[in-house]
């Protein structure tokens, strides 16, 4: 069965006459019967009794024509909101991003955005998890680019893919020829990490609690290219994204086992809020680029 058929079956029922059906769904009228008794030999059914030049649905044809109906229309309404979508989006998409993110990630996504729609208005602001959080609440921002909050709350979180942490050391540092290090190994060992406000320090704590390491942390930071260079500059050692490190001759990154601490990089948005057709194109773009990061092979 093709739509076709349903479209001169419902044609044929509303004129009740081959003649007026045919020149509504512009072919002749032998080939109007023909694809209807194709029809009919399908679903084995007649849907028309044919006496004389009359035409009269049957009780199967009565019954088949409601959801034939249905579905064209659901068609119909599918293609319409496809011309709609192919037009240029309009208004603006306000996004909310944690700063590892907007190292690199969020201008990606923009840059490929923002070429399809140029008249679309972008507004980024850089913020820590909670503060994104907030202003979804409040109705400021669209949508939230930053890891999975240990309370949702009234917030949908849409999880993108899985990033591994590691390990990031000075290029002259004890640990830098290494291959790979286990968490019980930075037992004593001096850190600067993030102040335990951030949900990637509280995760990091239970990692290292977990296997009953306790570092030094000698130096807390809000962001991670500081604590790099600090980093690049002294003996201490961070855990940070992998894709948050730069490529750079001063240090190294070791991946870190038993355990590998992994972060949930996704999507936030306010539950029930509607989301506008500029909005989702956007989403569409981040999931896109995060496909394209899930799939790409861990660096040894």
């Amino acid at each position: 069965m093709e739509l076709r058929h349903l479209r001169y079956f419902t044609a044929l029922a509303e004129c009740l006459n081959f003649t007026r059906a045919a020149e509504r769904v512009h072919v002749t009228q032998s080939t109007l019967s023909h694809q209807i008794r194709q029809l009919e030999d399908e679903l084995g059914h007649e849907l028309f009794d044919r006496v004389g030049r009359r035409v009269l649905l049957t009780e199967a044809g009565e019954t088949f024509l409601g959801y034939a109906s249905k579905a064209l229309r659901e068609v119909d309404q599918g293609l319409g909101e496809l011309k709609r979508s192919a037009g240029a989006l309009s208004g603006e998409v306000r996004i909310g991003a944690t700063h590892t993110f907007n190292l690199g990630f969020v201008p990606e996504c923009l840059a490929a955005f923002m070429a399809r729609h140029p008249t679309v208005k972008i507004s980024v602001d850089e913020l820590a998890a909670d503060a994104i959080a907030q202003r979804l609440l409040d109705g400021a921002l669209d949508v939230g680019i930053a890891y999975q909050p240990s309370e949702p709350g009234l917030l949908w979180f849409e999880p993108l893919y899985h990033e591994e942490m590691v390990l990031v050391v000075g290029a002259a540092h004890a640990l830098a020829g290494r291959r790979r290090v286990r968490m019980v190994e930075l037992h004593k060992q001096p850190l600067v990490m993030l102040p335990r406000v951030f949900t990637t320090r509280v995760m990091l704590d239970a990692c290292l609690a977990s296997c009953g390491a306790e570092p030094l942390v000698a130096a807390e930071m809000n962001t991670i290219a500081p604590m790099i260079d600090l980093v690049a500059r002294t003996g201490l050692a961070a855990i940070v994204s992998r894709q948050a490190v730069p490529a750079r001759a001063d240090i190294r990154t070791v991946p870190l086992e038993s355990p590998t601490p992994m972060r949930t990089p996704g999507l936030l948005w306010k539950r029930e809020a509607r989301q506008s057709a500029a909005v989702k194109s956007f989403a569409r773009e981040i999931r896109k680029a995060a496909l394209g990061r899930s799939l790409q092979p861990s660096t040894p």
